[in-house]
């Protein structure tokens, strides 16, 4: 049970608890015997290594090639990018700084490429706290990253399909434990330049403070429900990029971030924390030869995130017909208007926009990929379609966005479908549990195998019918008495109480309060906050 509630929010090692209890294999991490190598069974696991790590090293810039510059030389990616008079200074470090930051790190066991685990930077940070802090004030100083901070170990992650092919795994990168630290103290100084000059869109929810998936998702409603109150159609393209982290341009990024007032120092910094970079791979006790790393901004980065956020971040003023909402690579985009075949027109106008812009940025969309989906009120022509370069989006009627299934009435009830199938998954390993483990231990894998499932934007899907929900208020009775071990037909009204849970019709409530408690006090991003609108009571 100790072992459960310290891993409560680490899902990773509480799968990895549960699944030696309950004697359940995952399979998930085994690496098979053999790869296909050069079209042929490669056994030799530094041969696949080898061949594994040049075949991620080369995915992004192979990528970049791909895409067809648009033409007009002229007119260069930054363009659109006004040019921010103040210019960015680097703070000098403090031994409180670099401690506050080293205590916030999770305590993750991953070795990097030095075998080197956050726990053991946490037990001796005392003891060289010195000397590190005159380091990163050094680097800060003078524009330089450290070279050995640079070299990234691989972990090839398996996604789905073949487990012999390269193509269905994904780089999960390890970078140097001190890296994560001089990443995070430019971060913060990056991040205070940006907020006070309101650097970024109001449409980028991503990687950023006080934002969230939740607020992406009620934005987009909120305009697609907007639209339909006024009698207009509203047409909804998901675009999909490809590699997007692995195909950023460092000159394009550069520039860029020239533009947003990162000079000097700072940009020398830049230059040189995404330059000469390297990296190797390890699978089954292989190790391939450190390769270089031509474009991208590092997998698993501290800095990462927040450098994408500024290189698509003016996409935005491609078009003035177009909503967006953006988080991180992913990219949404709405239009609206009165008349359906108008409306398609304008948008397939406005989105060649849209593709000049990510040519132009060395950014690759996906077009088979990409869904169109038709919002209103009346029939909708179900020959509606637009083209991108000849090439028709598919139009579907029910689609995946920001981790919520929207459908083209606005009924939630394909969601809530996939959230029935997660929870009765979750329910059923719960049933197991309950053999082994007691009352504490079953809430606690309540709370981590159930209960994110039924929350996460339960305040956009979750305000529905009674009728829609109950099938997951089914649910949760069923998991309430298993973790109670009442029977069938056990009322569980007091069961609720006694484990203080929220019922589903509750916690839709809760979570809406919330959204209104920050509305109220002003909590919110000016685009949401404008949604909002309180009467003053008059005494």
């Amino acid at each position: 049970m100790k072992q459960l509630d310290i891993n409560r929010n680490n899902n990773k090692r509480l799968w990895e608890i549960l699944n030696s209890v309950i004697k359940r294999g995952t399979g998930q991490n085994n690496y098979p015997k053999y790869f296909i190598c050069n079209d042929h069974e490669e056994y030799n696991m530094d041969v696949v290594a080898n061949s594994l790590n040049e075949f991620f090293v080369t995915a992004g810039p192979n990528l970049a090639r791909s895409i067809t510059d648009p033409g007009k030389a002229q007119e260069k990616p930054d363009t659109l990018i006004d040019r921010n008079p103040y210019s960015m200074f680097l703070t000098a470090v403090d031994e409180n700084e670099v401690f506050e930051i080293v205590k916030k790190c999770k305590n993750q066991k991953s070795l990097d490429c030095n075998d080197i685990d956050m726990m053991v930077v946490k037990r001796v940070i005392e003891a060289i706290i010195k000397p590190f802090t005159y380091i990163c004030n050094l680097s800060l100083q003078t524009g330089r990253f450290p070279d050995r901070m640079k070299i990234a170990k691989v972990i090839p992650l398996y996604k789905s399909g073949n487990k012999h092919h390269f193509t269905n795994y994904r780089p999960v990168s390890l970078l140097p434990q001190f890296s994560k630290i001089l990443e995070k103290l430019f971060k913060n100084r990056l991040e205070k330049f940006i907020d006070k000059h309101k650097l970024l869109t109001e449409s980028q929810y991503g990687f950023r403070s006080s934002r969230s998936t939740s607020l992406a998702l009620l934005d987009s409603i909120e305009y697609i429900t907007n639209s339909i109150d006024k009698k207009q159609y509203v047409a909804g393209l998901f675009i999909d990029l490809s590699k997007a982290f692995d195909t950023i341009d460092h000159d394009i990024l550069i520039r860029k971030l020239e533009r947003y007032g990162v000079r000097g120092v700072a940009l020398d910094w830049v230059r040189s924390y995404l330059g000469d970079r390297k990296q190797f791979v390890k699978l089954n006790g292989g190790c391939s030869l450190c390769m270089d790393i031509a474009c991208g901004v590092p997998q698993g980065s501290v800095l990462g995130p927040k450098f994408f956020n500024l290189y698509i971040n003016d996409i935005c003023k491609v078009s003035k017909v177009l909503k967006m909402v953006l988080f991180a690579d992913d990219t949404n985009i709405f239009c609206s208007g009165d008349d359906l075949q108008n409306l398609l027109e304008d948008m397939t106008n406005e989105i060649s926009k849209v593709k000049f812009w990510l040519d132009k940025n060395k950014l690759s969309l996906n077009l088979n990929k990409s869904k169109l989906m038709l919002f209103g009120n009346s029939s909708l022509n179900t020959n509606a379609k637009i083209q991108i370069n000849g090439v028709d989006i598919e139009r579907v009627s029910e689609n995946k966005f920001l981790g919520v299934i929207i459908d083209e009435k606005l009924n939630w009830r394909a969601h809530v479908r996939y959230i029935h199938s997660k929870v009765s998954r979750s329910i059923a390993i719960l049933n197991k549990a309950k053999q082994v483990f007691d009352r504490t231990s079953l809430h606690i894998l309540y709370c981590s195998l159930v209960s994110p499932y039924l929350s996460y934007c339960a305040e956009v899907w979750g305000n529905n019918y009674k009728t829609t929900l109950h099938s997951l208020f089914t649910l949760q009775k069923k998991a309430i008495r298993i973790i109670h071990n009442a029977g069938y037909r056990e009322h569980t009204n007091s069961l609720f109480l006694q484990s203080e849970i929220l019922k589903m019709d509750d916690l839709v409530k809760f979570q809406t309060a919330q959204i209104l408690f920050k509305a109220k006090n002003k909590e919110l991003p000016g685009n949401i906050q404008s949604m909002f609108f309180f009467e003053r009571r008059k005494l």
